[in-house]
């Protein structure tokens, strides 16, 4: 029947009055009453939607937890320096990782954040997604490599790549963080922005690492104090090997030599030692607050201003 294999591909998205155009082009005879009154028999689901304008969505299917992982990098707050990274399970939704850096463009280093998290869960997920960004390449090689002799299904078919915007699963959890924890970070840092008191430069950019970004840092603890009561889909590695613990090991530090582990430092070395020197100075201590964050921020930027 026509009308039901139109349904069976994008027609699904059509009203009846599209779908009359279809059924005139294909060559049947027909009014718009009768196409009408046939999708609400047909496809009452879609009628549904359409009448309350809502987007026939594509179902998200996962079997189980550590089946697929997302990984990408949230801009928000990249504008002032601070850069995150993460990936999260996409059946559970829990956080695998979520770090804030002074970058997370380098590939090594988002490499680091992976193979921590392979180490401590003793095993990586079966398949892993992100979108073409060149931060991400390392991760790609790493997880081809410890899975290129699995004999399951997707071994050699263990990474995705696609757009951002189809990475759906990660991109609703930025929005979630983004309500309960960036955009308060954003207006905060606007706010600088609107009375001139942060211009974007190296220095400016510098000042916010070494003030704020411990604490934004320590409060991703609210959104990785989660487990996993069992690692269904992984593979693990101690079920890959004849000799496990060696392997394995020998795996891991094969990629961890392609790593780069987080400098000391939160910013620039340079602006982190005149921080620590005008701090003493001052008989200051480091910020426990955004609070605290800031007017250390606005004492530091009028302290250097003052000496350039």
């Amino acid at each position: 029947m026509f009308l039901q294999d139109q349904l069976d591909i994008y027609g699904m998205l059509h009203g009846y009055k599209m779908m009359h155009l279809k059924c005139i082009q294909a060559g049947y005879v027909v009014t718009q009453e009768t196409i009408r009154r046939l999708l609400k028999i047909l496809d009452p689901h879609g009628v549904h939607l359409r009448r309350r304008n809502r987007l026939r969505w594509r179902m998200y299917q996962n079997p189980g937890p550590n089946f697929l992982w997302h990984v990408d990098s949230y801009d928000k707050l990249k504008p002032y320096g601070i850069c995150i990274n993460g990936a999260i399970d996409g059946f559970s939704r829990m956080v695998i990782w979520l770090h804030a850096y002074s970058t997370n463009s380098d590939p090594r280093i988002i490499a680091q954040y992976f193979i921590d998290e392979v180490s401590s869960r003793n095993g990586t997920a079966a398949r892993i997604r992100s979108d073409l960004g060149t931060e991400i390449c390392y991760i790609e090689q790493m997880q081809m490599f410890l899975r290129h002799d699995h004999l399951d299904n997707f071994s050699h078919r263990c990474y995705l790549y696609g757009s951002s915007n189809h990475n759906q699963r990660i991109e609703n959890w930025w929005g979630f963080l983004r309500k309960q924890h960036a955009q308060f970070w954003m207006n905060l840092f606007q706010d600088l922005k609107d009375s001139d008191s942060f211009s974007g430069d190296f220095l400016d950019k510098s000042l916010i690492q070494f003030t704020c970004l411990e604490i934004i840092e320590n409060c991703r603890k609210l959104f990785t104090s989660g487990t996993l009561t069992e690692f269904a889909h992984a593979e693990l590695l101690d079920d890959v090997y004849p000799t496990p613990t060696f392997w394995r090991q020998q795996k891991i530090e094969a990629c961890r030599e392609e790593c780069l582990q987080r400098g000391p430092y939160p910013c620039d070395d340079t602006v982190f030692d005149i921080c620590c020197l005008a701090m003493a100075e001052n008989s200051l201590h480091p910020p426990t607050s955004q609070k605290e964050a800031i007017e250390l921020y606005m004492f530091l930027r009028a302290y250097i201003q003052a000496q350039i």
